[in-house]
């Protein structure tokens, strides 16, 4: 770790925050007498939040077979497990100090991570659907933060991936003394989310690593590999999909358990699952 990088996130006092209403409903969650009402009450005092729930919670993707109207009804449909990665979802895009076509990009390959995350987990039955969602979502938030803390610098980084056909690793190591990847694992530390997060965020782009040893990290960072590889082969949050990348071969999904026809099927359903469901994530 670039121990110069770890003290300025971890001394950062102008680094985003998580809204103080996604940190209030996590910490509720963990307490044995909480109550849907209390937790209702904490997340309507963010009404762009509590829009978002609501909106979210109406989609066919949490399975909402009619119309709910009020956040405790929102609640009761989703379970407090979904409510914590709704949330933290919800609260996500408001850490973006501009919204422009960067961050409108970086959105979307976060939101179409976080739902192929959830895939990959609900069929692998390996980790935590609600973990993987939040793994997805969180696995380049390094990139967003770049991006606050510097527009200018991160675009120079930006327009060389996409003027020269360069991966954005590369790109990045020519102009950056540290990787989105250990930005954004400092971050999810910083913001005080589980180890296992802030360890597959790390390495989400050097899978396998030797030095993960413990099983649940390894299949965690595996899901969330495979995740973001899901969103290269359909192009979303880049400029082109990368139809020469073949899922079945890479590690992860080996590991995993894939099989051609079952990584073609959860493509299938990653690929419907999205297109029907990305306005209510995307869109305000």
């Amino acid at each position: 770790m670039n121990k110069e990088l770890e003290t300025l996130i971890l001394s950062a006092v102008d680094l985003p925050t998580i809204p103080l209403v996604a940190t209030k409903v996590i910490e509720m969650i963990e307490q044995e007498d909480v109550t849907i009402e209390k937790i209702a009450q904490t997340v309507s005092a963010d009404p762009a939040v509590a829009a978002r729930i609501l909106k979210l919670s109406n989609s066919a993707y949490y399975g909402c077979q009619r119309q709910i109207n009020t956040l405790s009804g929102a609640i009761m449909l989703l379970g407090f497990r979904t409510l914590k990665s709704l949330v933290v979802a919800a609260s996500l895009k408001q850490i973006c100090k501009r919204f422009g076509l960067t961050e409108k990009m970086l959105w979307e390959h976060a939101v179409g991570a976080a739902i192929a995350a959830r895939i990959i987990s609900a069929n692998g039955k390996f980790i935590n659907e609600e973990t993987a969602f939040l793994a997805g979502l969180f696995h380049d938030i390094g990139k967003t933060i770049m991006n606050d803390l510097d527009p200018s610098k991160f675009q120079q980084v930006m327009m060389r991936c996409y003027n020269e056909g360069l991966p954005f690793e590369e790109v990045e190591r020519s102009i950056y003394s540290f990787s989105h990847s250990e930005v954004g694992a400092l971050v999810i530390r910083k913001w005080n989310f589980p180890e296992a997060l802030s360890t597959a965020v790390m390495n989400h782009h050097d899978f396998p690593n030797p030095k993960l040893t413990d099983q649940y990290d390894l299949f965690l960072t595996a899901t969330t590999c495979l995740a973001d590889k899901f969103c290269k082969k359909l192009g979303i949050g880049d400029r082109h999909p990368d139809e020469e990348l073949d899922l079945a071969k890479t590690q992860e999904a080996h590991l995993l358990g894939y099989t051609p026809e079952t990584i073609l099927r959860d493509m299938d359903q990653f690929a419907q699952t999205f297109e029907e469901n990305k306005s209510f994530f995307i869109n305000d």
